[in-house]
């Protein structure tokens, strides 16, 4: 498979912008039938969009985050799944940035140029928190067993290397990038939520799968200092809600204006000139362009906090990005269901599968509570309080 180099910011958006258009097709289609976008996985791959946040002295683009949450909320736009299966990856390649060997630097970013994908076992079931890990690395040798069950691995089942995140024999988190075809790991595509259903957010078993050394890259510290990659995840969050609310945005004016029918009490001809339609629009439009305008500035704070990672660039990138988070979340959830009232009955019909956009947000959303940004947000400008370091605020 021939990968193509992306060099610089102006290209990757340029690339998103054609790649999207491609991976907009039978969008609709793959998500009613849950179809697994093999070919479309492909094509994005292939593209060189997934290599584009690694650093330029490894041969990557090193684009700006800014560039990053764009092309994720323009990708996610054209199919909110496909938006999604990256995200760990970047998150992965953060990390590794972070706190990675030079030696692991170089090696696993070679691969991602080469078309490598990352997907992820991160999250547990059945833990007291959705923070908790219980799967355990035991040394063996000169490398470690790992022992466990992981639920929501997005994209691992596309994935050539599956970054696990694991408790050492110490009490202290690593994360495994652990092929993914080792022996004894299985990937069970189990997900069954009702958005986002091309995701493969499924299981991931680890039975006694070894891991080398050199595949293990410290985790834990990565939050005890202050470090870009809470707010990294974050942003990309952010980003794919964006995405989503401006699908479902462009789907209602498209629908409003081709199929709609005035209400009868308006006495006018055209959907499109009633003005309470034209109102509600005008509120949507509003707050998607506050959305799109936020994930743009929580993406110069957080450039701001990689270049110098002090406690207080690290701290505004958290909030920054918060907020985004707080009105993706909002905007994506209203996008969907007013594109309902504005387009009516019509809108509902199955062979449309407008629902999409509302249950791919809805489901999406619930990755941490927006209630928790608006405190931290609040604490933050009232009481000079720093959020907590972690992947989640």
């Amino acid at each position: 498979m021939t990968i193509a180099i992306i060099t610089n910011d102006a290209q990757a958006l340029a690339v998103a912008e054609d790649i999207a258009q491609q991976l907009r097709r039978d969008s609709a289609l793959r998500d009613r039938e849950r179809r697994l976008p093999l070919a479309e996985l492909e094509l994005f791959t292939r593209s060189g969009l997934w290599a584009i946040s690694v650093p330029k002295a490894f041969g990557g683009a090193g684009v700006s985050n800014v560039t990053l949450a764009k092309v994720i909320a323009r990708i996610a736009q054209a199919d909110g799944s496909l938006g999604q299966i990256p995200q760990n990856h970047f998150y992965g390649l953060e990390v590794l940035r972070v706190n990675g060997s030079p030696e692991q630097q170089q090696r696993l970013y070679a691969e991602v140029l080469a078309g490598r994908r990352f997907g992820n076992a991160l999250a547990e079931l059945g833990t007291k928190t959705a923070h908790e890990r219980t799967t355990r690395l035991s040394r063996e040798g000169d490398g470690f067993r790992i022992n466990g069950r992981k639920f929501y691995s997005t994209g691992a089942i596309y994935a050539q290397r599956i970054p696990t995140s694991v408790v050492d024999e110490q009490g202290i988190q690593q994360l495994a990038f652990v092929p993914a075809d080792s022996q004894g790991l299985q990937v069970i595509d189990d997900w069954s939520g009702f958005g986002q259903r091309t995701t493969g957010s499924g299981s991931v078993v680890f039975d006694n799968v070894y891991v080398s050394a050199a595949d293990v890259v410290p985790f834990q510290s990565a939050f005890e200092r202050p470090t870009p990659v809470g707010p990294l995840a974050q942003i990309l969050h952010a980003a794919i809600d964006t995405g989503i609310a401006r699908a479902a945005y462009e789907d209602a004016l498209h629908f409003v204006r081709t199929r709609s029918r005035p209400w009868v009490d308006s006495g006018l001809d055209k959907a499109t000139d009633d003005p309470l339609t034209l109102k509600s629009f005008g509120h949507l439009a509003v707050r998607l362009h506050a959305a799109e305008a936020l994930l743009e500035r929580a993406g110069e704070y957080l450039d701001r906090a990689r270049d110098d990672s002090t406690a207080d660039n690290v701290a505004a990138a958290s909030i920054a990005v918060a907020e985004a988070r707080a009105i993706s979340t909002e905007i994506s959830l209203t996008a969907g269901t007013t594109l309902f009232e504005l387009g009516g009955s019509q809108a509902t019909l199955a062979e449309h599968n407008l629902d999409r956009h509302w249950r791919n947000a809805r489901v999406h959303t619930l990755h941490d509570p927006v209630r928790w940004k608006y405190h931290a947000i609040g604490n933050y400008y009232l009481n000079d309080a720093n959020p907590p370091r972690r992947g989640t605020i």
